[in-house]
């Protein structure tokens, strides 16, 4: 079952979180309160896949009224090429259509060959005409990768 992602099911979330080998999770962005005040701002747009009784997939998703943006979407390694990483996508896309936003944008490691052949397949864009910068103000959000 997909639907929208509630700070209930964190927990859930971040145990799958930790099953993806190479995962990102940043201390501070990706704690249960980091989540829940990305969750308030963005309360329909961030989704979830629950089958068998646990969260099988999941993507932060959220927009500044201009631009959505997709954050830490992943499927459980024994769930994936169902189909479940593409339906996520399409309702946090649709979501993002109904509070009128007309572009969206992802991040995927240059590793992640998993991930890029993902988004190649459902049709992205990999944009070659622009660099990706990014400044740190909060040096306690250290990021640590599953391994």
């Amino acid at each position: 079952m997909i639907r929208a992602m509630t700070i209930e099911d964190y927990d859930k979330v971040y145990e799958l979180w930790m099953k993806i080998k190479g995962f990102g999770i940043r201390s501070v962005d990706d704690s249960k309160e980091g989540v829940a005040k990305f969750l308030k701002r963005n309360p329909d747009t961030s989704v979830v896949c629950e089958m068998d009784g646990k969260i099988v997939g999941a993507i932060l998703c959220g927009h500044d009224g201009r631009r959505g943006c997709l954050y830490h979407v992943c499927v459980d390694p024994g769930y994936r090429l169902r189909g479940i990483g593409k339906s996520m996508v399409v309702f946090a896309m649709e979501a993002l259509h109904k509070e009128e936003v007309n572009k969206v944008s992802l991040i995927a490691f240059t590793e992640n060959d998993i991930g890029n052949a993902f988004w190649k397949e459902i049709g992205w864009t990999k944009r070659e005409d622009l660099n990706y910068y990014d400044f740190t103000l909060n040096t306690e959000n250290i990021v640590r990768f599953n391994q």
